[in-house]
């Protein structure tokens, strides 16, 4: 008999929201500033009680921005003209070194979906690299078969990442235009495949900016809310990244204020006490300083999204593509060529501003995740 997955459950046209999401929905309607701070409150003390005075440090490594998908939001969408490479295994060693030598023992390891460059065993590979300097090991790759998957946890692995950018089916449609992430419920069941595979940390998210923003927040409480009964065994976080500037130009249809975007945050908190929430470098220094005590346990710093950021690229694996053929390399003298970003940050503070900023508001930076011998203990690291 088919096990029973998430996408069975969304497509049930006769499903009613539980009293968790209906109680989710009222926190996200329009409220006034009394309401407002009164969220703000009640999201700052859950954090607290749950996760006391800290905050998880980490860093997204990129390995590769070729893809085979065509995304019409995506800075590596396979018909952009840009510029693209894959990490060897020692220049992914190199960049992680060079992280962890700036404090940071986390790291989520990112590449687009083309599998001639990006195939399991190259991921197997950069894992067991890393393995040993690199405590927590997180992955944010193309979909896969649990099958496929049970070989990098075994190498390492604890984190599956994976975002289903739009809970519309019909927008999800329209945005992915070819390639293996148009099937929507292949990439929904993901999270399962990865928690059947023994992933001990899931993330899930939407793309803000692709959909109405009530609309996707209420999928997506219905999604965790799913997740939190059925792989109740893994730790489960949810990320909220909000559309920024990348190659392809695309324009957010339903941009999200800043003041809504808070008081997401403080409902999914207040729905969901003890989930992580990720902030990442796409929004600006002031939002994410006033959101760090108010809901958010992970967060990104001096982030670069695209292969070879952090220490330069090899230009031998450099190369220039345009719909998916590789064209001519043209450099002008004195042009530094890099691979092209995924979008463009926001907070471009180093990791040791952002760990200073955090102390200063009473908050402790945790350079790690969980302890493999200790479960879900934190050791706390400072920046060397």
């Amino acid at each position: 008999m088919k096990k029973q997955r998430f996408s069975d459950y969304f497509r049930n046209e006769k499903r009613t929201e539980t009293s968790l999401i209906q109680r989710f929905i009222s926190l996200i309607a329009p409220c006034s500033d009394t309401e407002f701070e009164a969220m703000a409150q009640e999201s700052h003390r859950l954090t607290r009680q749950h996760f006391g005075n800290t905050m998880r440090l980490f860093a997204p490594l990129y390995l590769s921005n070729e893809c085979v998908n065509i995304c019409k939001y995506c800075g590596f969408s396979r018909d952009n003209p840009i510029l693209r490479t894959t990490l060897e295994v020692k220049k992914v060693d190199q960049e992680a070194q060079h992280l962890a030598a700036l404090g940071f023992r986390n790291l989520l390891l990112v590449a687009g979906e083309h599998p001639k460059f990006v195939s399991d065993r190259y991921l197997e590979e950069c894992i067991v690299q890393l393995r040993s300097s690199i405590s927590s090991i997180s992955l944010e790759i193309g979909p896969m078969e649990t099958e496929q998957y049970l070989p990098l946890v075994q190498a390492g692995a604890e984190g599956l990442v994976v975002y289903q950018e739009t809970y519309q089916r019909e927008i999800y449609q329209e945005m992915h235009l070819s390639g293996p992430k148009r099937d929507f419920d292949w990439r929904l069941d993901c999270p399962e495949r990865a928690y059947d595979a023994g992933f001990k940390r899931i993330g899930i998210g939407a793309l803000m900016g692709l959909a109405p923003w009530q609309e996707e927040a209420i999928n997506l409480a219905t999604h965790a809310e799913y997740l939190l009964k059925t792989c109740w065994k893994s730790f489960l976080t949810i990320s909220l990244p909000r559309l920024r500037p990348a190659a392809g130009e695309f324009e957010p249809r339903f941009p999200i204020s800043d003041r809504e975007y808070v008081q997401l945050i403080c409902a999914l908190r207040i729905t969901f006490p003890q989930i992580g929430l990720v902030l990442s470098t796409r929004e600006p220094v002031a939002l994410r300083n006033g959101l760090f005590p108010l809901g958010i346990t992970h967060i990104s710093a001096g982030s670069h999204t695209e292969p070879g950021g952090y220490t330069g690229v090899e230009k031998t694996t450099l190369h220039h593509t345009e719909k998916g053929i590789i064209k001519p390399l043209i450099q002008i003298e004195g042009e530094d060529l890099q691979a092209t970003e995924q979008f463009q940050i926001a907070d471009e503070r180093t990791p040791a501003e952002v760990s200073a900023l955090l102390r200063s508001i009473g908050l402790e930076p945790v350079w790690k995740d969980w302890e493999e011998c200790l479960g879900h203990s934190e050791e706390l690291l400072t920046v060397p």
